[in-house]
Protein backbone atom coordinates (compact mmCIF):
# COMPACT_ATOMS: atom_id res chain seq x y z
CA UNK A 1 0.00 0.00 0.00
CA UNK A 2 1.30 3.35 -1.04
CA UNK A 3 0.87 5.72 1.61
CA UNK A 4 0.43 9.44 0.85
CA UNK A 5 3.67 10.30 0.78
CA UNK A 6 6.23 10.58 -1.97
CA UNK A 7 8.30 7.93 -2.71
CA UNK A 8 10.86 6.43 -5.13
CA UNK A 9 8.47 3.69 -6.42
CA UNK A 10 7.97 5.09 -10.12
CA UNK A 11 11.22 4.59 -11.57
CA UNK A 12 10.78 1.51 -10.61
CA UNK A 13 7.27 1.17 -11.82
CA UNK A 14 7.85 2.49 -15.29
CA UNK A 15 11.51 0.58 -16.25
CA UNK A 16 9.23 -2.43 -15.34
CA UNK A 17 7.88 -2.53 -18.50
CA UNK A 18 10.50 -1.59 -20.62
CA UNK A 19 13.03 -3.85 -22.60
CA UNK A 20 16.41 -4.29 -21.81
CA UNK A 21 18.69 -2.58 -24.55
CA UNK A 22 22.63 -2.93 -25.73
CA UNK A 23 24.70 -6.35 -25.50
CA UNK A 24 24.06 -9.83 -24.38
CA UNK A 25 25.78 -12.43 -22.45
CA UNK A 26 26.25 -14.96 -25.17
CA UNK A 27 26.17 -17.71 -22.75
CA UNK A 28 24.98 -21.19 -23.20
CA UNK A 29 22.05 -23.30 -22.09
CA UNK A 30 22.48 -24.63 -18.63
CA UNK A 31 22.84 -28.13 -18.96
CA UNK A 32 20.85 -30.92 -17.21
CA UNK A 33 17.66 -30.55 -15.46
CA UNK A 34 18.94 -26.59 -15.08
CA UNK A 35 17.50 -23.90 -17.70
CA UNK A 36 18.63 -20.53 -18.84
CA UNK A 37 16.45 -17.24 -18.97
CA UNK A 38 17.36 -13.91 -20.01
CA UNK A 39 17.57 -10.93 -17.25
CA UNK A 40 18.79 -7.91 -16.35
CA UNK A 41 21.19 -6.83 -13.47
CA UNK A 42 18.87 -5.38 -10.10
CA UNK A 43 18.97 -2.10 -9.41
CA UNK A 44 19.33 -2.41 -5.83
CA UNK A 45 20.59 -5.71 -3.64
CA UNK A 46 17.91 -8.00 -3.20
CA UNK A 47 16.41 -7.37 0.27
CA UNK A 48 12.42 -7.17 -0.28
CA UNK A 49 11.40 -3.58 0.89
CA UNK A 50 14.62 -2.27 -1.63
CA UNK A 51 13.51 -3.78 -4.70
CA UNK A 52 10.62 -2.54 -6.72
CA UNK A 53 11.43 -3.28 -10.53
CA UNK A 54 10.97 -6.58 -12.53
CA UNK A 55 14.62 -8.19 -12.39
CA UNK A 56 14.66 -7.90 -8.84
CA UNK A 57 11.14 -8.97 -8.50
CA UNK A 58 12.18 -11.86 -10.55
CA UNK A 59 14.50 -13.35 -8.16
CA UNK A 60 12.45 -12.49 -4.87
CA UNK A 61 9.65 -15.09 -6.36
CA UNK A 62 11.93 -17.63 -6.70
CA UNK A 63 13.35 -17.68 -2.97
CA UNK A 64 10.79 -15.86 -0.78
CA UNK A 65 7.44 -16.97 0.14
CA UNK A 66 5.25 -14.57 1.92
CA UNK A 67 1.75 -14.39 3.73
CA UNK A 68 -0.09 -14.03 0.70
CA UNK A 69 1.12 -15.48 -2.81
CA UNK A 70 -0.72 -14.28 -6.20
CA UNK A 71 -2.30 -17.10 -7.90
CA UNK A 72 0.07 -17.64 -11.09
CA UNK A 73 -3.17 -17.72 -13.63
CA UNK A 74 -5.93 -16.06 -11.37
CA UNK A 75 -3.61 -13.59 -9.79
CA UNK A 76 -6.30 -14.23 -6.92
CA UNK A 77 -4.08 -13.73 -3.74
CA UNK A 78 -4.30 -16.58 -1.51
CA UNK A 79 -2.96 -17.92 1.77
CA UNK A 80 0.98 -19.00 1.74
CA UNK A 81 2.59 -18.92 4.87
CA UNK A 82 -0.77 -17.10 6.23
CA UNK A 83 -2.64 -19.86 8.68
CA UNK A 84 -5.21 -17.40 9.13
CA UNK A 85 -6.25 -13.41 8.83
CA UNK A 86 -8.72 -12.21 11.14
CA UNK A 87 -10.29 -8.88 11.28
CA UNK A 88 -13.70 -7.85 12.93
CA UNK A 89 -13.15 -4.00 11.65
CA UNK A 90 -11.16 -4.32 8.71
CA UNK A 91 -8.45 -2.00 11.01
CA UNK A 92 -6.99 -4.58 13.32
CA UNK A 93 -6.08 -7.94 11.69
CA UNK A 94 -5.01 -10.65 13.87
CA UNK A 95 -2.33 -12.83 11.64
CA UNK A 96 -1.29 -16.78 12.44
CA UNK A 97 1.79 -18.04 10.58
CA UNK A 98 1.44 -21.59 9.47
CA UNK A 99 4.03 -23.89 11.30
CA UNK A 100 6.78 -25.92 9.66
CA UNK A 101 8.22 -23.11 7.81
CA UNK A 102 12.15 -22.89 7.45
CA UNK A 103 14.59 -20.90 5.94
CA UNK A 104 17.13 -22.78 3.62
CA UNK A 105 19.92 -21.57 6.39
CA UNK A 106 17.36 -23.63 8.62
CA UNK A 107 16.06 -20.78 10.69
CA UNK A 108 12.26 -21.75 12.00
CA UNK A 109 9.88 -18.28 10.01
CA UNK A 110 7.81 -17.11 12.94
CA UNK A 111 6.17 -13.72 13.56
CA UNK A 112 8.52 -12.25 14.47
CA UNK A 113 9.98 -12.84 11.25
CA UNK A 114 7.68 -10.59 9.58
CA UNK A 115 7.26 -7.85 12.13
CA UNK A 116 11.09 -7.45 12.20
CA UNK A 117 11.46 -7.36 8.30
CA UNK A 118 8.12 -4.80 8.46
CA UNK A 119 9.73 -2.40 10.89
CA UNK A 120 13.18 -2.94 8.74
CA UNK A 121 11.45 -1.58 5.83
CA UNK A 122 9.56 1.25 7.53
CA UNK A 123 12.43 2.86 9.19
CA UNK A 124 13.65 5.89 7.22
CA UNK A 125 16.53 5.10 8.81
CA UNK A 126 17.26 2.24 6.13
CA UNK A 127 16.14 4.08 3.33
CA UNK A 128 14.06 1.39 1.63
CA UNK A 129 12.28 2.22 -1.68
CA UNK A 130 8.94 0.10 -0.38
CA UNK A 131 8.79 1.70 2.61
CA UNK A 132 5.69 3.53 1.92
CA UNK A 133 3.65 0.28 1.60
CA UNK A 134 3.65 -0.08 5.94
CA UNK A 135 2.13 3.48 5.59
CA UNK A 136 -1.38 2.59 6.08
CA UNK A 137 0.19 0.94 9.81
CA UNK A 138 -0.49 3.13 13.10
CA UNK A 139 3.06 4.42 13.84
CA UNK A 140 4.57 5.22 10.06
CA UNK A 141 4.68 8.83 10.63
CA UNK A 142 6.55 8.03 13.94
CA UNK A 143 9.24 5.28 11.84
CA UNK A 144 8.87 7.44 8.38
CA UNK A 145 8.36 10.94 9.18
CA UNK A 146 7.79 13.18 5.72
CA UNK A 147 10.38 15.33 7.32
CA UNK A 148 12.92 15.42 10.11
CA UNK A 149 14.17 12.29 11.67
CA UNK A 150 12.52 9.28 12.90
CA UNK A 151 11.08 8.93 16.69
CA UNK A 152 10.42 5.28 16.63
CA UNK A 153 12.51 2.55 15.88
CA UNK A 154 8.93 -0.18 15.36
CA UNK A 155 5.45 0.37 14.40
CA UNK A 156 2.85 0.96 17.12
CA UNK A 157 0.95 -0.88 15.31
CA UNK A 158 2.44 -4.54 15.14
CA UNK A 159 2.69 -6.52 17.80
CA UNK A 160 4.01 -10.15 17.92
CA UNK A 161 1.26 -11.88 20.47
CA UNK A 162 2.63 -15.70 20.18
CA UNK A 163 5.24 -17.86 18.12
CA UNK A 164 3.34 -17.80 15.38
CA UNK A 165 0.61 -15.26 15.62
CA UNK A 166 1.18 -10.97 15.05
CA UNK A 167 -1.47 -8.39 14.92
CA UNK A 168 -1.59 -5.04 12.49
CA UNK A 169 -3.65 -1.94 13.65
CA UNK A 170 -3.93 0.49 10.82
CA UNK A 171 -4.10 3.87 10.97
CA UNK A 172 -7.58 3.73 8.73
CA UNK A 173 -9.55 0.81 7.84
CA UNK A 174 -8.97 -1.25 4.94
CA UNK A 175 -10.87 -3.88 3.75
CA UNK A 176 -8.20 -5.02 0.80
CA UNK A 177 -4.69 -5.17 3.34
CA UNK A 178 -4.94 -8.74 3.47
CA UNK A 179 -4.34 -8.96 -0.16
CA UNK A 180 -1.52 -6.79 -0.53
CA UNK A 181 0.38 -8.86 1.67
CA UNK A 182 1.55 -10.86 -1.58
CA UNK A 183 3.76 -8.13 -2.57
CA UNK A 184 7.55 -8.51 -1.56
CA UNK A 185 7.90 -5.80 0.18
CA UNK A 186 5.90 -8.10 3.18
CA UNK A 187 7.69 -10.80 2.72
CA UNK A 188 9.56 -12.59 6.15
CA UNK A 189 13.79 -12.24 7.11
CA UNK A 190 15.67 -14.94 9.02
CA UNK A 191 17.65 -12.95 11.78
CA UNK A 192 20.88 -13.81 9.51
CA UNK A 193 19.44 -10.66 7.54
CA UNK A 194 19.88 -8.30 10.80
CA UNK A 195 22.69 -10.21 12.13
CA UNK A 196 25.45 -10.82 9.00
CA UNK A 197 23.51 -8.45 7.11
CA UNK A 198 26.17 -7.95 4.91
CA UNK A 199 27.13 -11.78 4.22
CA UNK A 200 22.82 -11.83 3.67
CA UNK A 201 23.60 -9.44 0.67
CA UNK A 202 25.90 -11.63 -1.24
CA UNK A 203 24.05 -14.04 -0.56
CA UNK A 204 20.46 -13.62 0.03
CA UNK A 205 19.17 -15.82 2.48
CA UNK A 206 14.75 -16.57 1.74
CA UNK A 207 12.60 -19.02 2.59
CA UNK A 208 11.46 -20.03 -1.25
CA UNK A 209 11.80 -22.68 -3.72
CA UNK A 210 15.27 -21.71 -4.72
CA UNK A 211 18.34 -20.29 -3.13
CA UNK A 212 21.21 -18.44 -4.28
CA UNK A 213 24.32 -20.05 -5.13
CA UNK A 214 25.80 -17.38 -6.98
CA UNK A 215 25.83 -14.04 -8.82
CA UNK A 216 28.61 -12.31 -10.96
CA UNK A 217 26.94 -8.73 -11.66
CA UNK A 218 26.83 -8.09 -15.52
CA UNK A 219 26.74 -11.77 -16.26
CA UNK A 220 24.92 -14.36 -14.40
CA UNK A 221 22.97 -15.52 -11.37
CA UNK A 222 22.36 -19.10 -10.70
CA UNK A 223 19.47 -20.09 -8.12
CA UNK A 224 19.75 -23.84 -7.34
CA UNK A 225 16.56 -25.82 -6.79
CA UNK A 226 15.97 -26.13 -2.63
CA UNK A 227 15.13 -29.77 -2.17
CA UNK A 228 13.95 -28.87 1.57
CA UNK A 229 11.41 -26.58 0.40
CA UNK A 230 8.28 -27.45 2.62
CA UNK A 231 5.69 -25.35 0.81
CA UNK A 232 3.04 -26.66 -1.82
CA UNK A 233 4.84 -25.39 -4.75
CA UNK A 234 8.56 -26.90 -5.24
CA UNK A 235 10.30 -26.74 -8.47
CA UNK A 236 10.13 -29.01 -11.23
CA UNK A 237 13.50 -28.49 -12.50
CA UNK A 238 16.58 -28.29 -10.85
CA UNK A 239 17.76 -24.51 -11.13
CA UNK A 240 17.66 -21.42 -13.16
CA UNK A 241 20.58 -19.64 -14.52
CA UNK A 242 19.58 -16.10 -15.62
CA UNK A 243 21.61 -14.33 -17.60
CA UNK A 244 22.32 -10.71 -17.94
CA UNK A 245 21.46 -9.35 -21.51
CA UNK A 246 21.39 -5.34 -22.31
CA UNK A 247 19.61 -6.29 -25.77
CA UNK A 248 16.50 -7.89 -26.10
CA UNK A 249 16.97 -9.02 -29.84
CA UNK A 250 20.85 -10.72 -28.52
CA UNK A 251 18.46 -12.70 -26.15
CA UNK A 252 16.26 -13.60 -29.10
CA UNK A 253 18.31 -14.65 -31.08
CA UNK A 254 20.06 -17.04 -28.50
CA UNK A 255 17.09 -19.05 -28.26
CA UNK A 256 16.65 -19.12 -31.92
CA UNK A 257 20.34 -20.45 -31.86
CA UNK A 258 20.16 -22.61 -28.58
CA UNK A 259 22.51 -20.51 -26.87
CA UNK A 260 19.51 -19.86 -24.66
CA UNK A 261 16.18 -21.44 -23.11
CA UNK A 262 14.41 -18.64 -22.38
CA UNK A 263 13.46 -14.86 -23.66
CA UNK A 264 11.00 -12.90 -21.26
CA UNK A 265 10.73 -9.90 -23.55
CA UNK A 266 10.20 -10.10 -27.32
CA UNK A 267 11.15 -7.22 -29.23
CA UNK A 268 8.89 -5.80 -31.15
CA UNK A 269 11.23 -5.72 -34.46
CA UNK A 270 10.78 -9.74 -34.21
CA UNK A 271 6.78 -9.59 -34.03
CA UNK A 272 6.20 -10.13 -37.21
CA UNK A 273 8.59 -13.37 -37.16
CA UNK A 274 8.12 -14.78 -33.97
CA UNK A 275 5.28 -17.32 -34.50
CA UNK A 276 7.21 -19.12 -37.36
CA UNK A 277 10.54 -18.50 -35.80
CA UNK A 278 9.46 -20.49 -32.71
CA UNK A 279 6.62 -22.69 -34.29
CA UNK A 280 4.30 -22.40 -31.17
CA UNK A 281 6.66 -22.01 -28.49
CA UNK A 282 5.52 -18.06 -28.45
CA UNK A 283 3.63 -16.59 -25.68
CA UNK A 284 1.23 -13.52 -25.53
CA UNK A 285 -0.81 -13.54 -22.79
CA UNK A 286 -2.35 -10.22 -20.55
CA UNK A 287 -0.30 -8.41 -17.71
CA UNK A 288 -1.56 -6.12 -15.64
CA UNK A 289 0.37 -3.54 -17.23
CA UNK A 290 -0.61 0.10 -18.57
CA UNK A 291 0.65 2.62 -20.94
CA UNK A 292 0.31 6.03 -20.22
CA UNK A 293 0.89 9.67 -21.00
CA UNK A 294 1.13 11.72 -17.93
CA UNK A 295 0.64 15.33 -18.02
CA UNK A 296 2.39 18.26 -15.48
CA UNK A 297 -0.57 19.77 -13.15
CA UNK A 298 2.35 21.83 -11.83
CA UNK A 299 2.30 23.41 -15.00
CA UNK A 300 -0.42 26.48 -14.60
CA UNK A 301 -1.06 25.87 -18.50
CA UNK A 302 -1.80 22.40 -18.11
CA UNK A 303 -3.93 22.70 -14.89
CA UNK A 304 -6.90 25.18 -16.73
CA UNK A 305 -10.45 24.26 -17.17
CA UNK A 306 -9.47 24.72 -21.08
CA UNK A 307 -6.61 22.41 -20.62
CA UNK A 308 -9.03 19.22 -19.45
CA UNK A 309 -10.79 20.12 -23.00
CA UNK A 310 -7.40 20.10 -24.95
CA UNK A 311 -6.28 16.54 -22.82
CA UNK A 312 -9.49 15.07 -23.63
CA UNK A 313 -8.79 16.32 -27.43
CA UNK A 314 -5.82 14.88 -27.48
CA UNK A 315 -7.14 11.23 -26.23
CA UNK A 316 -9.94 11.50 -28.84
CA UNK A 317 -7.01 12.18 -31.88
CA UNK A 318 -5.06 9.26 -30.65
CA UNK A 319 -5.94 5.83 -32.95
CA UNK A 320 -5.11 3.50 -30.69
CA UNK A 321 -6.43 0.67 -32.65
CA UNK A 322 -3.86 1.07 -35.82
CA UNK A 323 -1.39 2.36 -33.26
CA UNK A 324 -1.31 -1.61 -31.34
CA UNK A 325 -2.32 -3.87 -34.31
CA UNK A 326 0.51 -2.28 -37.06
CA UNK A 327 3.18 -1.29 -34.46
CA UNK A 328 2.53 -3.93 -31.91
CA UNK A 329 0.86 -7.03 -33.96
CA UNK A 330 -1.24 -8.20 -31.03
CA UNK A 331 1.03 -7.74 -27.97
CA UNK A 332 -0.90 -4.47 -27.13
CA UNK A 333 -4.67 -3.89 -26.84
CA UNK A 334 -6.44 -0.17 -26.74
CA UNK A 335 -6.59 0.96 -23.11
CA UNK A 336 -10.72 1.66 -22.69
CA UNK A 337 -10.32 2.68 -18.38
CA UNK A 338 -7.35 3.10 -16.29
CA UNK A 339 -6.63 -0.14 -14.49
CA UNK A 340 -6.23 -3.69 -16.19
CA UNK A 341 -8.33 -6.25 -17.36
CA UNK A 342 -6.43 -8.79 -15.87
CA UNK A 343 -8.27 -7.24 -12.76
CA UNK A 344 -11.59 -9.18 -13.88
CA UNK A 345 -15.00 -7.06 -13.25
CA UNK A 346 -14.94 -8.47 -9.40
CA UNK A 347 -11.79 -6.96 -9.59
CA UNK A 348 -12.86 -2.99 -10.54
CA UNK A 349 -12.24 -3.67 -14.40
CA UNK A 350 -14.41 -2.04 -15.99
CA UNK A 351 -14.47 -1.96 -19.90
CA UNK A 352 -15.37 0.85 -21.35
CA UNK A 353 -15.24 2.78 -18.57
CA UNK A 354 -13.54 5.60 -20.86
CA UNK A 355 -15.93 6.43 -23.45
CA UNK A 356 -16.06 7.95 -26.33
CA UNK A 357 -12.99 9.94 -24.97
CA UNK A 358 -10.81 6.57 -25.44
CA UNK A 359 -11.52 6.22 -29.00
CA UNK A 360 -10.35 7.86 -32.45
CA UNK A 361 -12.92 10.85 -32.98
CA UNK A 362 -10.70 13.28 -35.07
CA UNK A 363 -13.92 15.41 -35.38
CA UNK A 364 -14.82 16.09 -32.14
CA UNK A 365 -10.73 15.83 -30.82
CA UNK A 366 -10.22 19.38 -33.06
CA UNK A 367 -12.99 20.92 -31.46
CA UNK A 368 -12.15 19.95 -27.79
CA UNK A 369 -8.82 21.21 -28.52
CA UNK A 370 -10.04 24.80 -30.11
CA UNK A 371 -12.88 25.07 -27.24
CA UNK A 372 -10.29 24.39 -24.66
CA UNK A 373 -7.80 27.29 -26.12
CA UNK A 374 -5.67 25.47 -28.04
CA UNK A 375 -2.38 23.40 -27.63
CA UNK A 376 -0.22 25.19 -24.34
CA UNK A 377 2.83 26.52 -26.14
CA UNK A 378 0.77 26.06 -29.55
CA UNK A 379 2.72 22.51 -29.26
CA UNK A 380 2.47 19.27 -28.04
CA UNK A 381 6.21 17.95 -26.63
CA UNK A 382 5.23 14.03 -25.43
CA UNK A 383 8.79 13.76 -23.66
CA UNK A 384 10.49 9.58 -23.46
CA UNK A 385 13.79 8.14 -22.45
CA UNK A 386 15.50 7.35 -25.69
CA UNK A 387 18.19 4.58 -24.51
CA UNK A 388 15.94 1.93 -23.84
CA UNK A 389 12.55 0.35 -25.34
CA UNK A 390 11.16 0.92 -28.69
CA UNK A 391 9.53 4.40 -27.34
CA UNK A 392 10.22 6.58 -30.52
CA UNK A 393 8.35 3.97 -32.61
CA UNK A 394 5.35 4.51 -30.70
CA UNK A 395 5.81 8.10 -29.74
CA UNK A 396 6.01 8.77 -33.16
CA UNK A 397 3.29 7.16 -34.06
CA UNK A 398 0.94 8.84 -31.22
CA UNK A 399 1.93 12.69 -32.93
CA UNK A 400 1.05 11.66 -36.05
CA UNK A 401 -1.73 10.37 -35.39
CA UNK A 402 -2.71 13.61 -33.20
CA UNK A 403 -1.21 15.70 -36.40
CA UNK A 404 -3.34 13.89 -38.77
CA UNK A 405 -6.61 14.76 -36.68
CA UNK A 406 -5.63 18.22 -35.78
CA UNK A 407 -4.52 18.74 -39.34
CA UNK A 408 -1.05 19.85 -38.57
CA UNK A 409 1.98 18.68 -39.21
CA UNK A 410 4.15 20.13 -36.10
CA UNK A 411 0.99 20.22 -33.36
CA UNK A 412 3.21 17.14 -31.73
CA UNK A 413 6.63 16.23 -31.91
CA UNK A 414 8.35 13.48 -29.35
CA UNK A 415 11.27 14.85 -26.97
CA UNK A 416 13.45 12.39 -26.77
CA UNK A 417 15.75 12.40 -23.41
CA UNK A 418 19.48 10.30 -23.51
CA UNK A 419 18.89 8.22 -20.45
CA UNK A 420 16.51 6.88 -18.36
CA UNK A 421 17.93 8.39 -15.60
CA UNK A 422 18.22 11.67 -16.98
CA UNK A 423 14.48 11.43 -18.07
CA UNK A 424 13.37 10.34 -14.30
CA UNK A 425 15.15 13.29 -12.91
CA UNK A 426 12.98 15.78 -14.99
CA UNK A 427 10.27 14.02 -13.64
CA UNK A 428 11.32 14.55 -10.67
CA UNK A 429 12.17 17.64 -10.50
CA UNK A 430 9.29 19.08 -12.52
CA UNK A 431 10.93 20.40 -15.27
CA UNK A 432 8.95 19.23 -17.87
CA UNK A 433 5.97 21.19 -20.01
CA UNK A 434 4.23 19.08 -22.00
CA UNK A 435 3.16 14.61 -21.65
CA UNK A 436 5.14 12.07 -20.72
CA UNK A 437 5.46 8.72 -21.25
CA UNK A 438 4.29 6.72 -18.40
CA UNK A 439 3.88 2.98 -17.79
CA UNK A 440 2.69 1.16 -14.68
CA UNK A 441 3.04 -2.60 -13.47
CA UNK A 442 0.60 -3.57 -10.73
CA UNK A 443 2.18 -4.45 -7.84
CA UNK A 444 -0.90 -6.76 -6.19
CA UNK A 445 -3.91 -7.23 -8.41
CA UNK A 446 -6.32 -4.56 -6.78
CA UNK A 447 -8.01 -1.98 -8.25
CA UNK A 448 -6.51 0.66 -5.74
CA UNK A 449 -3.38 0.01 -6.62
CA UNK A 450 -3.91 1.57 -10.31
CA UNK A 451 -5.93 4.48 -9.07
CA UNK A 452 -4.58 5.55 -5.36
CA UNK A 453 -0.70 5.84 -5.78
CA UNK A 454 -0.55 7.87 -9.48
CA UNK A 455 -3.44 10.00 -8.63
CA UNK A 456 -4.01 10.52 -4.80
CA UNK A 457 -2.87 13.80 -3.80
CA UNK A 458 0.73 13.75 -3.22
CA UNK A 459 0.97 10.20 -3.88
CA UNK A 460 3.97 8.02 -4.15
CA UNK A 461 4.13 7.88 -8.15
CA UNK A 462 2.23 11.14 -9.12
CA UNK A 463 5.00 12.67 -11.03
CA UNK A 464 2.51 14.93 -12.61
CA UNK A 465 0.91 16.10 -9.21
CA UNK A 466 -2.41 16.07 -10.14
CA UNK A 467 -4.76 16.94 -7.31
CA UNK A 468 -8.53 16.40 -7.14
CA UNK A 469 -10.70 16.42 -3.09
CA UNK A 470 -13.45 14.23 -4.97
CA UNK A 471 -11.35 11.81 -6.14
CA UNK A 472 -9.02 11.66 -2.90
CA UNK A 473 -12.26 11.40 -0.89
CA UNK A 474 -13.91 8.49 -2.56
CA UNK A 475 -10.08 6.79 -2.43
CA UNK A 476 -10.62 7.72 1.28
CA UNK A 477 -14.18 5.70 1.50
CA UNK A 478 -13.49 3.00 -0.57
CA UNK A 479 -10.38 1.82 1.42
CA UNK A 480 -12.72 2.04 4.92
CA UNK A 481 -15.51 0.27 3.15
CA UNK A 482 -15.95 -3.32 4.62
CA UNK A 483 -17.80 -4.77 1.87
CA UNK A 484 -15.88 -5.85 -1.48
CA UNK A 485 -18.38 -4.97 -3.71
CA UNK A 486 -18.49 -1.40 -1.79
CA UNK A 487 -15.36 -0.63 -2.02
CA UNK A 488 -14.88 -1.67 -5.95
CA UNK A 489 -17.99 0.46 -6.73
CA UNK A 490 -16.24 3.52 -4.88
CA UNK A 491 -13.18 2.97 -6.56
CA UNK A 492 -15.09 2.81 -9.84
CA UNK A 493 -16.47 6.42 -9.03
CA UNK A 494 -13.16 8.02 -8.05
CA UNK A 495 -11.68 6.45 -11.86
CA UNK A 496 -14.83 8.33 -13.04
CA UNK A 497 -13.39 11.22 -11.71
CA UNK A 498 -10.15 10.49 -12.91
CA UNK A 499 -11.59 9.99 -16.27
CA UNK A 500 -13.67 13.18 -16.29
CA UNK A 501 -10.44 15.18 -15.82
CA UNK A 502 -8.43 13.00 -18.14
CA UNK A 503 -5.48 13.42 -14.97
CA UNK A 504 -3.66 11.02 -17.87
CA UNK A 505 -4.52 9.32 -21.07
CA UNK A 506 -4.59 6.04 -21.10
CA UNK A 507 -3.42 4.08 -24.44
CA UNK A 508 -3.08 0.35 -24.58
CA UNK A 509 -3.01 -2.96 -22.32
CA UNK A 510 0.05 -4.50 -22.46
CA UNK A 511 0.35 -8.16 -22.53
CA UNK A 512 3.75 -9.95 -21.22
CA UNK A 513 5.53 -12.21 -24.02
CA UNK A 514 7.94 -14.88 -24.27
CA UNK A 515 9.61 -17.28 -26.39
CA UNK A 516 11.54 -20.84 -25.50
CA UNK A 517 13.72 -23.48 -26.92
CA UNK A 518 12.31 -27.25 -26.79
CA UNK A 519 14.20 -28.38 -24.02
CA UNK A 520 11.33 -26.57 -22.25
CA UNK A 521 7.48 -27.53 -21.34
CA UNK A 522 4.59 -26.10 -18.84
CA UNK A 523 6.70 -22.66 -20.22
CA UNK A 524 4.07 -19.81 -19.24
CA UNK A 525 3.97 -16.25 -17.63
CA UNK A 526 1.81 -15.18 -14.24
CA UNK A 527 -0.16 -11.43 -14.81
CA UNK A 528 2.56 -9.70 -13.44
CA UNK A 529 4.46 -10.66 -16.90
CA UNK A 530 7.14 -13.09 -15.04
CA UNK A 531 7.91 -16.32 -16.48
CA UNK A 532 6.12 -19.06 -13.56
CA UNK A 533 10.27 -20.61 -13.26
CA UNK A 534 9.51 -23.48 -10.52
CA UNK A 535 6.50 -24.79 -13.02
CA UNK A 536 9.08 -24.89 -15.67
CA UNK A 537 10.23 -29.04 -17.13
CA UNK A 538 13.10 -29.15 -18.32
CA UNK A 539 13.97 -32.11 -20.65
Amino acid sequence: MRAPTRAAWAAGAVAAVLPLAACGSGAGPAGGSVLSSSWGDPQNPLEPANTNEVQGGKVLDMIFRGLKRYDPRTAKAENMLAEKIETTDSRTYTITVKPGWRFSNGEPVTARSFVDAWNYGASLRNNQKNAYFFGYIEGYDKVHPASGTQSADTLSGLKVTGPRTFTVRLNQAFSSFPDTLGYAAFAPLPRAFFTHHEDWLDKPIGNGPYTVESYTKGAQMYLKKWDAYPGPDKARNDGVTLMVYTDSNTAYTDVLAGNLDLVDDIPATQLKNVRSDLSGRYINSPAGILQTLAFPFYDKAWSTDGARKVRTGLSMAIDRAQITRTLFRGTRTPATDWTSPVLGTDGGYRAGLCGRACEYHPDEARELVREGGGLPGGQVRITYNADTGSHKEWVDAVCNSINNALGDDHACVGNPVGTFADFRNQIAQHRLKGPFRAGWQMDYPLIQNFLQPLYYTNASSNDGKWSNPQFDRLVDRANAATDHTTAIRLFQQAERVVRDNMAAIPLWYQNGSAGYTDRLHDVALNPFSVPVYDEIRVG
